[in-house]
């Protein structure tokens, strides 16, 4: 009987083990993965985060873009391709989403620490110089500006043409998608760090210890609940119940 030496019959198990795994093992679909854009801060109005989109197989990096300052408090934009986002460095920056290469930049004046929102064709972003601006979302060229009392750095929301958004004048603004000018606005008598959630014709937004229930139409307030303690956290509306966090540790 022949002999098979130990390193062959390695080898040979080594092919069997392969064989039979790959007889047995899930198949994989090769489709391309689902997209579901995340257009705003926390993916919807509601700020649920819940998105239908796959993602990826591995944690390989695709790609790295560098910014001349870091990027805080915020999360990018991601629409048909494209991912929009801020920079302390003063900078909008749309990105390539596959490569990473830079399609345009926009400077404001000074750091960009909120989360654009997109919506039809125009991104809505707020920065520390006081403005909120709308940018065209293709060639970056600023469509309008609004200047507020105060830094933005609440996360802006649009919802029925309307843009909605805190600053730190103490004031939520509505503001018109389309021009910039101003519907109406809500003093709370505090810091509003917060990203709105429009649901159901009511605004929802917290003012550093207060959460607030607004009108959409008329920003006239429905309710308040006062918490107490910081708020920097944005609130989040699902089935008729608003969740939010405070620094009170409860």
């Amino acid at each position: 009987m022949r002999r098979i030496n130990n390193k062959k019959l390695v080898i040979l198990l080594g092919i069997l083990c392969l064989t039979m795994f790959s007889a047995f093992a899930p198949k994989v679909n090769a489709q391309q993965p689902t997209v579901d854009w995340s257009t705003q801060f926390h993916h919807d109005l509601s700020h649920t985060g819940d998105t239908t989109s796959t993602v990826p197989m591995t944690n390989k990096t695709l790609w790295i873009f560098p910014t001349e300052n870091s990027l805080e408090y915020l999360s990018p934009a991601v629409v048909n391709g494209v991912v929009y986002v801020g920079s302390d460095d003063h900078y909008v920056y749309a990105l390539n989403a596959a490569t990473g290469s830079k399609i345009w930049s926009y400077q404001t004046g000074n750091a960009v620490e909120d989360s654009p929102c997109v919506a039809d064709g125009i991104v809505y972003i707020g920065s520390d110089d006081h403005f909120v601006y709308a940018l065209n979302a293709s060639t970056g060229s600023k469509i309008w500006s609004y200047g507020t009392g105060g830094e933005v750095y609440s996360s802006l929301m649009v919802a029925d043409g309307v843009v909605y958004v805190g600053s730190n004048d103490f004031n939520v603004y509505a503001l018109n998608a389309a021009t910039g000018s101003k519907i109406w606005s809500f003093g709370t008598g505090n810091y509003v760090y917060s990203s709105p959630a429009v649901v159901n014709g009511v605004v929802y937004v917290d003012s550093y210890v207060d959460v607030y229930a607004l009108n959409a139409s008329s920003g006239g307030k429905i309710w308040s609940y006062p918490v107490g303690s910081p708020m920097y956290s944005s609130p989040a509306v699902v089935n008729g119940i608003v969740y939010t966090g405070s620094n009170n540790f409860v």
